[in-house]
């Protein structure tokens, strides 16, 4: 029996009136000590056997539970597909914090749920609610921290259980984007609840409300949500009115155009080291395209340094297009040019470029 299970099984059946009473190591103190417990009359065999056999009938009733907590090779676990955490976007910036904390304790403290894996010879648990404490120790132990293990609680889950569990913890983390929780959402309506709203709102105790609108920004297509400079940007309020403009079919056709020039803009400003195009004017700009899909997007702006406007198509037809140069851009020749080359890519990509 293992060292840890011992000691809880000694410690349900120690009696409550048994105390360790220690002698003191420090300075001489005249004061008296306090008289011990008085004992028990009698303290027989059969009184310990009864005990034990209480203690082992709380065990097996349920009312006393057993932890097991055990210290993994995380490269033995791996992380079960329908948490909502997208382990692929975890990085070291984002984990800085955690793992510095990793450092400072000298391990793990809060310990992950896991739970144990039959289909994959490759893996002995996989993660319920953890992953990032997963990812992190994982990188630990390739960079200069090689002893450092991942500690777990394993428990035995069903599906629809175990997404629950990954739920709750992931509700009280701020990193967990809505649209990560949206998406996880969407999928579990349809694995864990066969598509029963209400029922799956009963289940995690959520407003049906609220849960109906997290679904509906989780199908906004990916090729809008590229329009943002991360994913972790899409918060539910904003989003919801951008995810029903896209019923419209002429909305939805002018947004996902629009969200396609967004896209390559962000592409350049990250490539040029500028800041994104933030979350609420992307979310404008957007809602702007869908309410006028029949205007023409010809007369479109890049930016340059700092927010402000570096090139400008001031008009597309088919003697040429014009394009505006802006002064205070804070570019130098080639980012200018750069812009210059984005616009008409741009317009060459919808079909409204030079013609040659």
């Amino acid at each position: 029996m293992a060292k840890k299970q011992k000691d809880y099984l000694a410690s349900l059946l120690a009696d409550e009136d048994e105390i360790e009473v220690k002698g003191s190591s420090g300075p001489e103190d005249n004061t008296p000590p306090a008289p011990p417990p008085a004992a028990p009359a009698y303290r027989g065999r059969g009184t310990t056997l009864l005990g034990r056999e209480s203690a082992l009938a709380r065990v097996s009733s349920g009312e006393v539970r057993q932890v097991t907590q055990l210290l993994l090779d995380p490269a033995k676990v791996r992380v079960w597909e329908g948490n909502a955490r997208s382990y692929e976007h975890l990085n070291e910036v984002n984990c800085a914090e955690l793992i510095d904390s990793l450092v400072a304790e000298g391990g793990q403290k809060v310990p992950a749920i896991v739970r144990r894996v039959e289909d994959d010879p490759a893996y002995d648990y996989e993660v319920v609610a953890g992953t990032r404490r997963h990812w992190s120790i994982s990188w630990l132990r390739q960079n200069s921290y090689p002893e450092m293990q991942f500690l777990a609680t394993v428990q035995q889950l069903d599906d629809e259980a175990a997404f629950r569990v990954a739920d709750i913890e992931n509700r009280a983390r701020k990193d967990v984007s809505d649209l990560e929780r949206a998406r996880n959402y969407a999928a579990a309506l349809t694995t864990h609840y066969g598509n029963h709203l209400t029922r799956m709102a009963e289940r995690l105790k959520l407003s049906k409300g609220w849960l109906s609108k997290m679904l509906k920004v989780a199908n906004i297509p990916d090729a809008i949500i590229d329009a943002f400079a991360s994913p972790a940007d899409v918060q539910l309020k904003p989003a919801y009115p951008l995810a029903q403009a896209l019923d419209d079919k002429d909305a939805s056709r002018a947004i996902r155009s629009e969200a396609g020039r967004l896209a390559k803009l962000q592409a350049t400003r990250k490539a040029a080291g500028d800041a994104p195009i933030a979350a609420p004017d992307v979310i404008r700009r957007l809602l702007a395209a869908g309410a006028n899909p029949r205007s023409t997007p010809d007369k479109l702006t890049i930016d340059g340094n700092h927010g402000r406007p570096a090139v400008t198509v001031q008009s597309n037809n088919r003697q040429g297009v014009t394009l505006r140069l802006h002064a205070g851009h804070g570019l130098n020749k080639q980012d200018l040019l750069h812009r210059v080359e984005t616009a008409l890519d741009l317009l060459e990509r919808d079909g409204k470029g030079l013609q040659r």
